[in-house]
């Protein structure tokens, strides 16, 4: 979320209608105004918030919330808002909060969707709590309310759908929830459900706002690909001027599943105080329930990590997690020019990534360079855009390895480079033997030292013995990768030789490792900083 409140927002009049509108339906505040809470309250204002010209800062939200936190009501909330408040822009007015005065839509088409009918069963239910005919807003408005929609006197209506993406195509929308998309993977049909709804939003210069859990990462779900838009939007890798508003209150990533944390470590009712913390209905007696389901034995630590911590799980057998890796992010530590670093390049033209990862030898610290997709038109990777990365690298710093895999790139990593970056180099990848290579360094050829690395690298992560940008390409890798067993070593593999879920970077984030340790212990190295011993007579 960001921070402060938006210079220009409907989300005041928003506020002001839901609370002269909505009642509480359950719990002790029934029948009393429904008050959103500090963090709601910001996320409405951020929510409607528009440019000087009336348009919208933001085309799509978030709120991905742990279990209890009130997305449901929530959600509800704002599909009644949209169905009748003031929730489009009519004139700007300085005199007013927020600077905008809001009218309601004209024949709003408000859809609450999922790919099963369970999904949206609690946002549904608040709705008809909500709206059904004895409420004062169903008088009001003079609301017919049904199982599964809201309809108004002058056309407008609110549905529930969990239809498949051909029956959903081509509705007007004026506002699209997508419930609990942790659960919208493409074996339910989710995926393509969610394009069709944005698309009908679209068209008609509406929006959709997603209601999520953590997912269970390399599933596919709707959650975590809009998670990695998201992502890649924060790192600037997109064109577009309107952006996703992502709500996401998480436990710190070194969260720790008991109350006797070691230093560095934060317990687990810390975490959970800090999670429900805009919670106000989640006291000390239903956090004291939380911690003690999680601390039953039968109680998997990845569920309760995902639905109470709001952390995506990871697989059984995966080599390392998200948490894990996150916990070693430092993004603010900067790249200076001229230091010192090595690469490690990982390269494929068409069936999985390229990738392209430093390590700089002052302090270790992993950076990528570029991680890099086959094209949607061409279907290869575009060899330009990686020639031009790896040019500006060694313009930009002092390499002193680089090291590559060769396969898909042999031309280049034999040949082209080589002749190009090969007499910069302090330490090559096969410095002796009957065919020495200044960057080539064949997987095929070189299992299980990579697996001795992979192994370090692992010890190192656990151990925080390095930081990385925060990448999230690398990171989305870093959590694919499974552990693959390699003549009694451990290696990282894909979960299944034809997954979509790609690796490339975590080997480069481990082949760099591995550089940066062999150029810092060589001779080579040593000499270079004039490390000789001082005899003392």
């Amino acid at each position: 979320m960001p921070e402060g409140v938006p210079e220009f927002t409907l989300g005041y009049e928003v506020l002001w209608w839901i609370e002269d509108n909505i009642r509480q339906p359950n719990g002790p505040m029934t029948g009393r105004p429904f008050e959103p809470t500090t963090g709601q309250a910001r996320f409405i204002l951020w929510f409607y918030a528009v440019d000087r010209d009336g348009r919208w800062l933001h085309n799509r939200g978030v709120r991905r919330l742990a279990k209890g936190s009130g997305k449901s009501p929530f959600a509800a909330v704002l599909a009644l808002a949209e169905l009748l408040g003031p929730v489009r822009v009519a004139q700007f007015d300085p005199d007013v909060p927020g600077g905008v005065i809001g009218m309601p839509v004209s024949m709003p088409l408000v859809q609450i969707a999922a790919t099963s009918e369970k999904q949206t069963a609690n946002t549904m239910r608040m709705v008809r709590a909500m709206a059904n005919k004895r409420t004062p807003l169903a008088k009001k408005f003079g609301l017919d309310s049904g199982k599964t929609y809201i309809e108004t006197p002058s056309g407008g209506k609110l549905e529930q759908i969990t239809s498949s993406e051909g029956s959903a195509e081509g509705a007007e929308v004026s506002f699209v929830i997508g419930d609990e998309t942790e659960h919208w993977t493409p074996g339910m049909g989710g995926p393509g459900l969610m394009e069709t709804l944005t698309q009908n939003a679209v068209k008609t210069g509406s929006r959709v706002l997603e209601t999520s859990n953590a997912w269970t990462p390399g599933a596919g779900s709707v959650a975590e690909s809009t998670f990695e838009a998201w992502c890649e939007q924060q790192e600037g890798a997109t064109w577009a001027t309107q952006s996703i508003l992502y709500d996401a209150v998480i436990a710190p990533p070194n969260t720790v599943l008991n109350d006797q944390p070691e230093p560095g470590e934060v317990g687990l009712t810390e975490a959970l105080e800090a999670v429900y913390a805009d919670c106000g209905w989640v006291d000390a007696g239903k956090i004291d329930a939380i911690r003690n389901q999680i601390w039953a034995t039968n109680y998997p630590e990845s569920r309760a990590r995902r639905f109470f911590l709001n952390q995506p799980n990871a697989a059984e057998n995966a080599w390392v997690t998200l948490q894990e890796w996150s916990v070693l992010a430092e993004p603010s530590r900067s790249l200076e020019d001229g230091e010192e670093i090595v690469l490690f390049f990982d390269g494929s033209k068409s069936n999985d990534h390229t990738a392209l990862v430093g390590c700089c030898l002052s302090d270790g610290h992993v950076f990528t360079v570029g991680v890099w997709a086959p094209e949607r038109v061409t279907g290869v990777v575009n060899v330009a855009a990686v020639e031009g990365a790896l040019a500006r690298t060694f313009d930009r710093f002092t390499v002193l390895a680089f090291w590559a895999d060769v396969r898909e790139w042999e031309s280049q990593v034999k040949t082209s480079w080589p002749e190009k970056y090969g007499e910069d180099l302090l330490l090559w990848a096969v410095p002796k033997g009957k065919e020495p290579a200044a960057i080539a360094w064949d997987m095929r050829s070189h299992a299980y030292p990579f697996a001795e690395a992979a192994e370090m690298c692992f010890a190192e992560i656990q151990d925080g013995g390095f930081t990385h940008d925060g990448n999230w390409d690398t990171s989305r890798h870093i959590g694919n990768a499974r552990v693959n067993e390699t003549r009694g070593r451990f290696s990282i593999k894909k979960e299944s030789p034809k997954s979509p879920n790609k690796i490339d970077a975590a080997v480069c984030v481990i082949g760099a490792r591995m550089v940066y340790r062999i150029v810092k212990t060589s001779d080579d190295y040593e000499k270079r900083h004039n490390k000789t011993r001082v005899v003392i007579w």
